[in-house]
């Protein structure tokens, strides 16, 4: 039977503690911090699945929310507050289940903002969360607006030091692949990338292509296993 349990992860005093979730499956190989998207919390219909089908995979999952969705305001906040959880919810992570190596990553805003956390060292006398995380993956990294392709939103991924893997969909508006595929040729073995036929940025998928969503989730979530175990 699967474990789960429902934590909370103290960011700052001044941006006060967030509500996180464990599932943990008797067979679990990894752990992977996962952050949510921009404007769902944890609870997600994608979140809440996903994490069932690493489960099955046998990955466990540490989702967890970001200061605004736990307080119920519109607005993300600003950068440095979401990395500053970031590393919150890893440190947590790490606590709860010391003997399983972890991943971080997240949908959308989520892995981004473990992107940021992940790429540059901790400010003097704080502990390098980056030395626990053996890889990073992205559901949909957003790497730039609707209709404004561009790839600014990436720059920082150069000082990213663990493998990545981007799950990317071909109708993602927020990542297009003839950029994203040329971004991850420059990071070299550093980068894999997982692209769904027809998918948009929340993974749904068009009927002609064959597949159903749930099939989806669950080729993400055995592509994620399958990088992970590479990794070993």
């Amino acid at each position: 039977m699967d474990l789960i349990g429902e934590l909370t992860v103290h960011v700052s005093d001044a941006a006060g503690a967030v509500g996180a979730i464990l599932l943990r499956p008797p067979d679990a190989r990894w752990l992977l911090v996962v952050a949510h998207g921009a404007g769902a919390g944890m609870r997600h219909p994608f979140m809440e699945r996903i994490a069932s089908e690493l489960a099955a995979a046998g990955a466990a999952t540490f989702r967890y929310q970001f200061p605004y969705m736990e307080q119920r305001r519109g607005r993300p906040d600003p950068p440095g507050v979401l990395t500053a959880t970031v590393r919150a919810a890893l440190a947590a992570a790490a606590d709860a289940a010391p003997d399983l190596p972890l991943l971080a990553g997240g949908k959308s805003l989520g892995g981004r903002m473990t992107s940021l956390a992940l790429s540059d060292p901790p400010r003097p006398g704080a502990p390098d969360v980056r030395l626990r995380v053996r890889g990073l993956v992205f559901f949909g990294f957003p790497l730039h607006a609707a209709g404004r392709p561009e790839t600014k939103r990436a720059e920082h991924l150069d000082r990213v030091p663990m493998p990545m893997l981007f799950l990317q969909g071909t109708r993602d508006t927020l990542a297009d692949l003839t950029l994203l595929r040329p971004l991850c040729e420059r990071l070299g073995s550093r980068a894999t990338l997982h692209v769904v036929e027809t998918a948009d940025h929340s993974f749904h998928v068009l009927k002609r292509s064959g597949t159903t969503d749930a099939e989806v989730l669950r080729e993400l979530a055995r592509t994620v296993a399958s990088w992970a175990d590479s990794l070993a």
